[in-house]
């Protein structure tokens, strides 16, 4: 619907693709339980935050923010709002963005 609707798109399924074996290795993506399970979840919720980092990055901001936190929201609340969550897949969204800025 938008460009920056696109580029949050496109960082979150940029954030999946650095999970396989070859280059993070994250569990949650190489070990895929299915729609709406623990595991996709989490994969789901890392790559949501990579997306947001990004979208930090590069400028795009209030357009997808709403959205992002929607999102983010939803997968807590599936996750059974496990606060230990946010902080691994905050630290796994920051590796993900590292890995496609190449920092």
């Amino acid at each position: 619907m938008s460009a920056e609707g696109y580029y949050n798109t496109l960082f979150h399924e940029l954030a999946h693709s650095t999970g396989h074996t070859s280059r993070l290795n994250r569990k949650e993506l190489m070990e895929h339980d299915g729609f709406g399970k623990s595991n996709y979840a989490k994969e789901e919720l890392t790559a949501e935050m990579t997306a947001a980092y990004l979208c930090a990055v590069t400028g795009i901001g209030q357009p997808t923010i709403a959205n992002s936190a929607a999102y983010i929201e939803n997968w807590l609340k599936a996750l059974k709002n496990d606060k230990s969550l946010i902080i691994m897949a905050a630290s796994q969204a920051q590796k993900a963005a590292d890995y496609i800025l190449n920092i």
